[in-house]
């Protein structure tokens, strides 16, 4: 007994001992933000307080400083974001990860966008004040390196450490550039379907915008051969570890519209989600400037920000800055390609990719005059005809960091709009504000034109020179409004209008949002802060109800059952809500992807049928397609000798889709609330793994919105039982010119990317109830609310 009982308190003291180990390990890893620091490079003390939300509002005598104090913070709260960031474009998940991410890593490093941060690089004035904040930026993250808390992923992947550098900034800017295009996942898709079946199946799907019927107004100041391409793109940038920018909300209201007379500010930009999330919010204060930011993990300054006199944001353009290109080899050479003056050589650019516990795999990527061949950088295109990807980004100059610069340290609205012209890529709508009354939008991008008749949304004729480029637009043909007489500026990926009668091409998103957002702000004129929060965060779509009329106008009532009568009921009475007690957002997706797949799926094939419903193109075709009763698409290309009409398919899907709802959750109709089915869950790279499920990842909630409301919380089309929620909002920020020090953010999980810190999920409730919390400015404020760590200057 008394062997017993030594025994059992041994085994007590090393539990306690490997507990409390644990909890001083722990508290160890955890973020610091309060004391001291040394920081070697810095010149006076530089004061960081952090709030209670962790964002650290940075206080220091010169912008040396600032910056790199904020490299510090910004790396011991998402260092290993910084890593995956950094690490992506160049092609380098697979040191880390090991073979999983080999096809990830071929295609990027195929693109060449590496290549093109060096040549950027090479071109850079290193005295010019852009440059030498960034190497402060830098110098913060590589002094937290050598000297912080190694983040706990690193310890469990086993990532060496290398310092941060320029050219890991350039990199992780042509990444964000490259995750905004759409043309490699559409264009494939498209040529197959036109080789396939003919233009005329195509007539359906609005190529020539004429289905984008709620367009931006410009005010100036007064199947199966290229599918391997769009399934292979589209898989590895769902795939990734880095989530991919795919839409967003904002409108600038002007002071004739608004309660208090002055310009109130709203923007949401729609990225996949993540854990941690995309931003990183930091304010910095000195002597000669403050801004309020949210910056990309590794990258200098924000993408979106604010201060007392202005504030600016960012939606997608939607522009198509991608062309796909077949070559033709020369007969006896496959290193030569048909150009229209004879047959030239192929660049040859060799990559070498390092693949954990593995040999090293040698990529020679050909370039013909396009662009890099995708052909053995893809799945399924090995032994297929050549096809180049053209992309503006790696072909025009890149200026990405001065222009955010520009944008973040402008001192006047001709200041901003210079920053503005000189991205050439991503294609982007940047919205704009200020303290005296202006409200803009502009879009970037180096637009260009082809010959009258070449349709962009195909694969493209290499070896004839008649598809290529003919025209570089400047960038005051770029769509835009200034102060319009309207007195508002607004963006939700929708198609611009024409400029010169030239309507530029893109994979715009339905009117959905637009049209909502344009039915709020019209006719009221008395905005605030408060009503400016409730619409940011609406679920209410302005189109879904006119689709339900044309789905059940075509049914047999007669022919129905109880609950199909009953789904018939809510239906009818739908509104267009999505709020987590409704019923009929429900029943609607559910009838959607039902009459998707019976409408498309017999054509497109299974994988195509897939990647169908991963474009903008599904998402544009809907409202207007299901009221053609003449589509091509309704006849069922698998029966013989039969003819299926649109009431056919459409009874056919609806009663599918009460089926497939009464399997799922039951027989009582009124119990199919949307909670029960749309659900989130934040997902860091290492949460896949089951056991550390719960460590890493965020939820899952029940959660409202749905695809292509203004509360855009986004889901593929699937039969699966729930609507896993892939993306939306990655803040909100409500910006009040009359209140400043008082304004709105919010982020979907929380600021910290260390799972021990406090602030790694504090805002994820405040997020999915639709509530926010301030951005301060207010320097006492801060003070009293908040931990302070101090940096002092250190011995070099």
């Amino acid at each position: 007994m008394k062997i017993i009982k030594k025994s059992l308190l041994v085994l007590v003291s090393i539990i306690a001992i490997l507990i409390v180990g644990l909890v001083l390990y722990g508290f160890y890893l955890k973020p610091k933000y309060e004391g001291k620091v040394e920081l070697k490079s810095i010149h006076d003390e530089t004061t960081v307080y952090f709030d209670g939300f962790g964002v650290p509002h940075i206080y220091a005598n010169n912008a040396i400083d600032a910056m790199t104090a904020l490299g510090y913070v910004h790396a011991q709260d998402r260092l290993w974001q910084m890593e995956l960031m950094r690490r992506i474009a160049p092609g380098r998940l697979s040191e880390i990860f090991g073979r999983v991410a080999l096809k990830n890593d071929m295609f990027f490093a195929g693109l060449g966008i590496e290549e093109a941060s060096e040549k950027a690089i090479a071109g850079l004035d290193i005295n010019s004040e852009s440059y030498k904040l960034t190497e402060a930026y830098l110098d913060g993250i590589n002094q937290y390196m050598d000297e912080g808390v190694t983040p706990i992923e690193f310890q469990l992947v086993g990532v060496k450490k290398d310092k941060f550098t320029i050219k890991d900034v350039y990199n992780i800017f042509g990444y964000m550039s490259f995750s905004f295009a759409m043309a490699q996942k559409t264009d494939p898709l498209l040529t197959d379907i036109r080789n396939k079946y003919g233009m005329d199946y195509l007539k359906d799907f609005g190529l020539d915008g004429e289905f984008n019927t709620t367009i931006i107004k410009n005010a100036k100041e007064k199947p199966q051969e290229f599918l391997a391409i769009s399934k292979s793109v589209a898989a590895l940038l769902d795939n990734s570890p880095i989530p991919p920018f795919v839409g967003s909300n904002s409108w600038v209201i002007a002071p004739k519209k608004t309660k208090n007379g002055k310009v109130i500010f709203a923007n949401d930009p729609h990225i996949g989600f993540s854990q941690p999330g995309t931003w990183y919010e930091a304010h910095i204060v000195t002597p000669e400037f403050e801004l309020y930011g949210c910056y990309l993990a590794g990258t200098p300054f924000p993408l979106l920000g604010h201060n007392r006199d202005y504030a600016y944001g960012l939606t997608m353009f939607e522009n198509d800055d991608i062309d796909l290109y077949q070559e033709e080899n020369s007969p006896g050479n496959a290193n030569k390609y048909k150009t229209p003056t004879g047959f030239s050589n192929y660049i040859i650019r060799k990559n070498v990719i390092k693949v954990k516990d593995s040999a090293d795999v040698v990529l020679n990527v050909k370039v013909s005059r396009h662009g890099p061949i995708m052909n053995n950088l893809i799945v399924g295109l090995d032994n297929k005809k050549p096809v180049a990807m053209s992309w503006i980004y790696t072909q025009q100059p890149i200026h990405i960091l001065d222009a955010v610069y520009a944008l973040s340290h402008a001192e006047s609205k001709a200041d901003f709009q210079r920053g503005v012209a000189l991205i050439s890529a991503p294609g982007l709508n940047v919205m704009y504000g200020d303290a005296k009354g202006n409200v803009a939008w502009w879009a970037t991008g180096k637009l260009y034109k082809h010959n009258e008749g070449v349709d962009t949304n195909f694969i493209l004729d290499g070896p004839s020179g008649k598809d290529d480029i003919t025209e570089y637009l400047d960038f005051s043909k770029n769509p835009s409004a200034v102060n319009p007489e309207w007195n508002y500026v607004y963006s939700a990926n929708n198609q611009p209008e024409a400029i010169d009668g030239f309507v530029y091409p893109g994979y715009y998103l339905p009117e959905d949002r637009a049209k909502r957002i344009t039915q709020l702000l019209e006719p009221k004129s008395n905005w605030d802060k408060k009503s400016v929060g409730k619409m940011i965060t609406d679920n209410t779509s302005s189109v879904a109800p006119d689709v339900v009329k044309n789905l059940i106008s075509n049914l047999d009532v007669n022919s129905l059952s109880k609950n199909e009568k009953e789904a018939v009921a809510i239906l009818k009475s739908w509104k267009g809500t999505n709020n987590t007690e409704d019923v009929a957002p429900t029943i609607y997706n559910k009838l959607i992807y039902m009459y998707l797949k019976n409408t498309f799926k017999d054509e497109l094939g299974e994988d195509g049928f897939k990647q169908f419903l991963a474009t903008h193109i599904m998402k544009q075709l809907i409202a207007k397609q299901i009221t053609n009763e003449k589509s091509l698409w309704w006849d069922n290309v698998e029966t013989k000798n039969r003819k299926e009409s649109r009431s056919e398919i459409l009874s056919k899907s609806f009663k599918e889709a009460i089926t497939a709802l009464e399997i799922q959750l039951g027989k009582s109709v009124p119990a199919w609330t949307w909670d029960k089915v749309h659900v989130v869950e934040y997902q860091h790279p290492l949460g896949k793994i089951a056991m550390l499920r719960k460590i890493f990842n965020v939820g899952p909630f029940e959660v409202s919105g749905s695809n292509e409301v203004i509360n855009n919380q986004m889901f593929d089309y699937t039969n699966e039982s729930e609507y896993v929620v892939k993306g939306g909002p990655s803040s909100r920020r409500v910006i009040d010119f009359s209140d400043i020090e008082n304004s709105w953010n919010v982020l979907p999980t929380g600021q910290s990317g260390n799972p021990l810190s406090p602030h790694y999920n504090d805002q994820a409730e405040i997020y999915n109830a639709g509530n926010f919390r301030k951005m301060m400015l207010n320097k006492e404020e801060i003070v009293k609310t908040s931990t302070k760590l101090v940096f002092i200057p250190g011995k070099n």
